[in-house]
């Protein structure tokens, strides 16, 4: 934030009301607005191991190398938007909610990466957690004054494993017993487990959900336990392709003399970023800042993101992105496609 102020950015922070969110704006003349996304966050023990550190200074970096040529750059507004708590905080849903993203005609951030990829898809997400009641009792002298609340827990995961083969193979459920009991000898009178849902397109997303609310629900009615619901806030939503973005991405990197990997088609992940996808034209390229086949969330992966590979792959995405704004900025027709594609496209 500090290095895009300085170099004339009005800096905005707290934005929609997200405390460690900010909005730096520069400002050229009347024409179209385009957004430069730093998404900070870090996992915990492991810090970046997912490359924040290089997505956020890449963004500011953008956002630095444009001002120095602010006399030159065509008539527009320049957003450089810091958006916290990828990581589960859904931090763009909030600025969304909040308005930060509204009058933006394009947006785009990087990902760090062990290739250079134009884009991955992204998968929606939903979390939603379930919390049983039942009945404490003796667990040896008299089990059958109980009811079990930990069975509930067991029925839904078993539900929930044999609902795994009547769905697509690209949607993903995964759960985990967040409360089991307090010790073997007590039928639980309480336990909890929270689910992730994650599908392709949002229809799919939440109807697969309501499937795995059926399976507790199910589970519930079979022990005779009540279940309380806990649907979290801030669902993740696919990421929707825009062809005509990423054209003007390829050709900035061939530019810069950057060549690109095929696509990624077998690691789905999640991110907030796709629910920006949903509103504006977005793209989140990946960027090479780690050796050949290191994973990201893992101890090398962490170690890759502060090494020389790192930093030169954060110094061509600033480029890149850069050089895409200018582009956006400066001829209205690549703009309209742009847009042309984000109206066809649905996800």
């Amino acid at each position: 934030m500090s290095a895009v102020k300085a170099r004339g950015f009005k800096v905005e922070r707290g934005i929609a009301g997200v405390d460690t969110a900010f909005r730096a704006t520069l400002d050229t003349g009347d024409g179209p607005t385009v957004a430069i996304m730093c998404e900070y966050d870090a996992l915990p023990g492991i810090g970046h191991a997912c490359g924040h550190n290089v997505i956020a200074a890449a963004g500011a970096g953008a956002g630095v190398g444009l001002a120095a040529v602010r006399e030159k750059l065509p008539k527009g507004r320049i957003h450089v938007i810091g958006t916290p708590a990828e990581e589960g905080g859904g931090g763009k849903v909030k600025l969304i909610r909040g308005g930060v993203f509204q009058g933006v005609d394009a947006a785009m951030m990087v990902h760090g990466w062990d290739r250079w990829t134009p884009h991955q898809d992204l998968l929606g997400i939903v979390r939603v957690g379930f919390e049983f009641a039942g009945k404490a009792a003796h667990a040896s002298a008299d089990p059958w004054e109980g009811i079990n609340a930990l069975d509930a827990v067991i029925q839904t995961f078993n539900a929930v494993s044999m609902l795994r083969q009547q769905v697509r193979p690209e949607c993903r459920i995964h759960g985990i017993i967040t409360n089991g009991g307090a010790a073997p000898n007590i039928i639980p009178e309480f336990a909890a487990a929270t689910f992730y849902v994650r599908a392709p397109r949002i229809d799919e997303m939440w109807t697969l959900h309501a499937r795995v609310v059926a399976c507790a629900e199910g589970a519930a009615r079979a022990t005779g336990c009540t279940l309380n619901v806990v649907d979290y806030e801030n669902a993740y939503e696919p990421m929707k392709r825009n062809e005509a973005f990423l054209a003007l991405w390829r050709a900035n990197l061939t530019t810069l003399g950057v060549g690109e990997s095929p696509e990624v088609k077998d690691r789905l992940g999640s991110s907030d970023v796709g629910n920006v996808s949903q509103v504006i034209p977005t793209i989140q390229p990946l960027v090479k800042i780690a050796p050949d086949g290191t994973a990201i969330h893992s101890r090398a992966f962490e170690a890759a993101a502060v090494t020389p590979l790192a930093r030169q792959g954060l110094l061509a995405a600033a480029k890149a992105m850069a050089m895409t704004t200018v582009d956006l900025l400066g001829d209205a027709s690549l703009l309209a496609r742009v847009k042309q594609d984000f109206q066809r496209v649905t996800a």
